[in-house]
């Protein structure tokens, strides 16, 4: 009997050991390393100057502008567009900040609280404060995913991103020659099914509430056409579609909006990973709408950086992502022409954003 265990136990330990017990494992923990040799290496400067025209920063206090400017002069950024300004007093603390420090080097977008929208009148008060916002240095105005969300009216209402109670917000920024960054909704996964088929599953199954269905709070294609409404109903105000409009993943289709609505521009934030699984398509796309292409990052994250700087710039192939449950497949480089990049790097933001150092890019 003695014997017997003994040899269970033999067998038992054998087992635990097998190579065929360690391959069970979860897709969360499946990351393997490429055995793949290619020419091509990490990227840490950009080419060119280069404007964030999407950043969010909380503490803009003297103190914190002194730890960032490192950061930025060692990557080439020559300008940071911080899109978390919010408005009154608040505003012109961060602004006074930035005039005492670096003032050529950071700028302030003002934003809007919706929650509680009431009236046309109400519309004309929030216009009102943008337009004291923008004379107090603001260099725009940034739209959060919260309008079309999560933002509710005075009755209790969602709050549509194109309710008419809106109308002189986006008619002040026309009037003041300012560009209002927006974003609206989140990737259509997210309000897909969740399962096998859905690229997203991993980033859903670790960020569960991101998920969302067709009432929570509206369906995907109803947030964003609500968006589009705007763009075409008020076609002096210049627009930054945030994240390329959720359509980094439909190149096509977002070329067809562009040529639909002239003056809507798209940022690159957060979707470098859908541009650099596409390396021809996305650069056909970036030479044709070279003009209407802004860069921008989002987090703030500067070990991040060179992924962007090496999907724009570089011809290489196969080099990983940063977050796989964000995306699980490798990048390759678009290798933009000189004078796109310049363009999407910095001079397209001069155009848009009024009153910025040009000096910072004549060099």
């Amino acid at each position: 009997m003695i014997k017997l265990k003994y040899t269970v136990l033999i067998v038992l330990t054998s087992l635990l050991s097998s190579p065929l017990l360690a391959q069970e494992m979860g897709f969360e923990e499946y990351n393997p390393t490429s055995t793949l040799v290619v020419p091509g290496g990490e990227i840490t400067k950009a080419k060119f100057p280069f404007i964030d025209v999407h950043s969010h920063q909380r503490d803009m206090s003297v103190e914190a502008l002194n730890g960032l400017i490192s950061h930025m002069d060692a990557m080439n950024e020559a300008i940071m567009v911080n899109l978390s300004g919010r408005s009154g007093e608040s505003l012109k603390e961060k602004i006074d900040n930035i005039n005492k420090s670096y003032p050529n080097r950071f700028v302030v977008f003002a934003n809007v609280d919706f929650e509680g929208a009431k009236d046309m009148e109400w519309g004309q008060q929030a216009a009102a404060q943008l337009e004291q916002d923008i004379k107090n240095g603001a260099k725009g105005l940034k739209i959060f995913k919260s309008l079309g969300l999560r933002n509710k009216d005075v009755d209790g209402n969602r709050l549509a991103i194109d309710d008419p109670r809106l109308d002189p917000i986006w008619a002040k920024c026309a009037e003041m020659g300012v560009p209002v960054l927006i974003h609206a909704a989140d990737p259509k996964s997210f309000w897909d099914d969740m399962d096998s088929d859905n690229e997203r599953w991993l980033e859903l199954k670790t960020h569960p509430r991101r998920k969302r269905t067709a009432t929570d709070p509206a369906p995907f294609e109803q947030i964003i056409q609500e968006q589009h409404n705007v763009f075409k109903k008020h076609p002096n105000t210049k627009f930054i579609n945030a994240h390329m409009g959720w359509h980094a993943n439909n190149l096509d289709k977002l070329g067809e909006l562009l040529d639909e609505m002239p003056n809507m521009n798209v940022g690159i934030s957060a979707v470098i990973a859908d541009l650099g699984r596409q390396p021809q398509n996305a650069r056909a796309f970036f030479i044709k709408y070279q003009d209407r292409v802004l860069f921008g990052k989002d987090s703030w994250k500067p070990e991040e950086f060179p992924t962007y700087f090496r999907v724009l710039e570089s011809n290489d192939e196969y080099f990983p992502y940063y977050k796989k449950y964000h995306a699980f497949w490798s990048m390759y480089g678009l290798n933009l022409p000189d004078d796109v990049l310049r363009k999407l790097y910095y001079k397209n933001a001069l155009n848009l954003i009024p009153g910025l150092d040009t000096s910072l890019f004549e060099k």
